[in-house]
This record gives structure tokens, sequence and C-alpha cells, in this order.
């Protein structure tokens, strides 16, 4: 890690206070970056996008006033996707800027990894990490290096935080589909989380808490990167009592915090299939609540003005939309690949929405040029878009090229078509995503020059790793074994 030999950028050299940028002032161009990080939140489960309507029949909207207001004064994104996924490969490219689709799996930052802290702090910024994302900190993990300081929350899913028995009854937790081994995830959870009674208990807003305390410390520095990293909305879904309310009130079978892999219609009913989807609306509504106090210390410890804040997802999740739920690598649709994405700038300047479409390797040269810092971005796959931050533009990427490294599938798309290319043996399939937002239509044979037009904009070398397929993995796929790989019990 370099942190000696550094030139520091001088305030007239940022994009901010030049040009054409929001702002003229040179004063105001020396800004904090504070990075939003929430895991697993379903674009469509966040009202600014949905315009406040159900996603599920029977299941109410999921309310997010305080990420709803926020976007108001953000450039919101549409069309931003991860580059590749699941957890560790996005966070790879955000604190990179780099692909990691054609060769990098769940792994540490390597030694030629240079992140976006250790960038930041050589140019002066004190930098932060606080999250309860538990791969973070699993064994040989590094995602921490180059920050200043970092804490860590623990407990979270499969978490080995403790190793006694739950108190409560598994049982009530599972139902007869459920094995040994999914029986022991659940219980860790619950041993994890016994004696959670108020909301403060719960992990997000731990997180918040120990988020706020480092921003209200360190204040008195020039200049600070934090990035909050919640690993809620995640699974197990287990909101605290106030916010489960999109659960059906008549409801009196299993609370199944955990869903299984596999159709769902094999192993829950479909009363069980709603009641899982109003628990994951429950945590996604109580995550709002507790960005909400996030902002709100933000704008009373004075970083509201002088930071840019940007809040995202790192991938959303499957609740059987399409007949399964957990992620995988099989499940490329829109319930997965679509996330909420927003950047505040100073003064809430440049605030609209856009359908440009970008990936998150984009995003770390796009801040490093929007402080003025772009010669730290020269080596870095992504582009910048500042353009489209600036109002001067909507277009971007043409199209992108996701998947897990690790599975056969790729998805292609662009704003119009969705492009899923299945492993050999298996059908295509093509969605018009303006015309059929659920991806119910499959158009492969009916347009098939669309298709050829996509799988053509990117070359075999995306497809690389990916011939291995999916077969012999455990239930929960290539997700349960980058899990797992975390310290959790089998």
């Amino acid at each position: 890690m370099v942190t000696t030999g550094c030139r520091r950028l001088t305030r007239s050299e940022s994009v901010l206070g030049t040009g054409r940028g929001p702002t003229t002032s040179t004063k105001e161009t020396e800004v904090n970056i504070i990075g939003i990080m929430l895991d697993s939140f379903r674009q469509d489960h966040v009202s600014f996008y949905n315009g406040g309507n159900p996603v599920f029949e029977g299941v109410p909207a999921c309310r997010t006033p305080h990420i709803d207001a926020f976007a108001t004064e953000c450039l919101v994104f549409d069309n931003a996707y991860p580059e590749a996924l699941p957890t560790l490969p996005v966070r790879t490219q955000l604190f990179t800027g780099q692909r990691t689709l054609p060769y990098r799996h769940w792994q540490p930052l390597t030694e030629e990894d240079i992140s976006i802290a250790e960038i930041l702090r050589c140019e002066g910024y004190t930098c932060g990490l606080i999250s309860d994302c538990y791969h973070y900190r699993a064994p040989s993990m590094n995602y921490h290096r180059g920050f200043n300081a970092y804490r860590w929350i623990r407990g979270q899913e499969y978490d080995p935080w403790t190793s006694h028995p739950p108190r409560r009854d598994v049982d009530g937790y599972v139902n007869a589909h459920y094995d040994e081994v999914w029986r022991r995830r659940v219980a860790q959870f619950l041993a994890n989380t016994d004696g959670f009674e108020r909301d403060d208990d719960w992990f997000a807003a731990k997180v918040v808490d120990e988020a706020v305390e480092w921003l209200r410390l360190n204040r008195l520095h020039d200049h600070v990167f934090l990035w909050v990293d919640c690993f809620d909305p995640h699974e197990p879904w287990d909101p605290p009592a106030r916010f489960d309310t999109y659960t059906d009130p008549e409801y009196r079978g299993k609370r199944l915090i955990q869903p299984l892999g596999g159709e769902a219609e094999e192993w829950a009913t479909p009363d069980e299939i709603h009641h899982v989807r109003g628990l994951y609306a429950g945590e996604a509504a109580f995550v709002d609540h507790c960005v909400g106090r996030l902002l709100r210390a933000l704008r009373e410890l004075g970083y509201y003005e002088d930071s840019v804040i940007f809040l995202t997802a790192d991938h959303g999740h499957p609740l059987a939309d399409h007949g399964r739920f957990l992620k995988g690598g099989d499940r490329l649709y829109n319930e997965l690949l679509k996330v909420p994405f927003m950047i505040r700038l100073p003064g809430g300047e440049g605030a609209r929405r856009t359908d440009a479409i970008v990936q998150f390797h984009d995003v770390l040269p796009t801040l490093l040029q929007l402080i003025g810092m772009s010669n730290n971005a020269t080596s870095m796959h992504g582009r910048t878009f500042l353009d489209v931050l600036r109002g001067d533009s909507d277009e971007h990427a043409s199209s992108i090229i996701t998947g897990y490294q690790e599975a056969p599938d790729r998805c292609i798309r662009d704003k119009v078509w969705s492009l899923i290319e299945r492993p050999i043996g298996e059908p295509d399939e093509l969605y018009n995503l303006i015309e059929d937002p659920e991806e119910r239509v499959n158009l492969i044979q009916t347009y098939p020059e669309e298709a050829r037009r996509l799988s053509q904009a990117f070359g075999s070398y995306f497809r690389l790793g990916s011939e291995m397929g999916t077969s012999g993995v455990q239930e929960k796929g290539i997700q349960g074994k980058y899990e797992l790989a975390s310290g959790a019990i089998a």
C-alpha cells in the first residue's frame, strides 16, 4: 500500500470547480465522498422507481420514503448494473474500477489491486469502512486494506459469531422440506440474533450507529471518504416487528426467514411464498428507515452540503418471480440485475433521472474525475460518465454484459433488449425490457437479429471461466459455495 510520495491536487484542478461543472466556486471543490451500499435491494422495491405500486399480488408495496426523498436530490439511474456477480466481485468493481467477469471470482483483493481507499488516502482523504457484511472480514479477505479505520458488526446470516444453540425453536422457522444442512444455517442466524428486541438491535441500525459516530468524530478532517456497507436486506429476512407489516396477518404457517433454492412450488405453498415476499419487503422498509437516520445525521453534522453521496445495491434478489428464490448464475433477470443507483452532488445540483447505461466499474473513474483526480484512473477498465452526471448526455455504454464468472449463463442487454445466453443444450432467451419488464415472453424466435446483435457486442473472452457450468454444486449453487467459504457451517 502506498501512503507517501503523493502529490495533492489543488482545488483549481477539480472538475467541480471548472468549466460546466455543477458548481463554479473553487472553494467547494474539496468534497467528502460518502458511499452507501445496501445488499440485495431490488430496484422495484424503491417507491421512487416503481411509483409505489405493489410488485406482487397480495403483498403491499414496499414503502421507502427516505430513499425516495433522497432520490429527488440526486441523479437517479434506471440502468445501472453490476459488471459481474455476486457480493465480493461487485465490491471489487466498485473499489478498483476494474472488470471482474472474465477472470475474477469470489476472492480477496490481490497485491496488484489498488483500491479506492488507497487512492484517496494517498491524496489526503481520511477513509473509513463500516459494515456488517461478514464476507469482508472472513479469513484471508482484505477489502479493508487502505482504510484508516474499519469497524465490523458481527452476526449476519451464517456468520459463525456464536457457538451456542438458539433459544428459539428452529421448527418455527422451517418446514418439512428443510434438510439438516438448511436447519443448521437457520439455527446459526437465530443464535446470532437471540435477544433482538428494539429496532436498534438489528444489524442495519447498528451499521448506521457506527457510521454516525465515525462521521462525528472525523468531522475535523479536511475531507473524508466513508463506505457504509449494510448487508440488509440480504436474507435471512427477519424484520423488526414495527416493520413486519407486509405479510398477511391471517397467516399461521412457519416463519420462513430463509428461503430454499430450487423451484419454489416444490418446497413452499402459495401462502408461504407470499409470506417470504412480505418478510423481504419488511426488511427493505426497515433498511430505508435506517438510511433515513444516516441521511439525517449527514445533514446535522454538516456533511450533506459538502459531500458527494451515492447510494446503490450490489444486486437485487429473486423472489420466485421466475419460479425460484435466491441468487444464482441462471437467474439473470431484472429482479436480480436491476438496482437502485443514485448520486447526490453538493447542493443537489443537476438532480434528474436518466436511462444512461452504466456499470459498477465505471463508478470509481467517475468519482475521481469529479474531484479532479482522474489521473489516478488511467489504468482502470471503467469509463467515466461525468458527462451524464453533469447533464450533458444521457448516453454512456451502448450495452452491458454480466453474469457469474463460474456459471455458464451470460446476460447482454441495452436499453430495450435483454439477451440471456444459456449453456449448450438450453434455449437462449430474449426479452423486450420496455414492453415486457417482467420478462415473461421469450422473443428469441421472433427477433433473432436482435439476439445476434447483442451476442456479437462482446467477444468470447467474456465467457472465459464459464465452461464448468453448475453441475454437481450444492442446492444453493455457486452463491451458496461463496457464502459458505466465509466460515459458515455447512
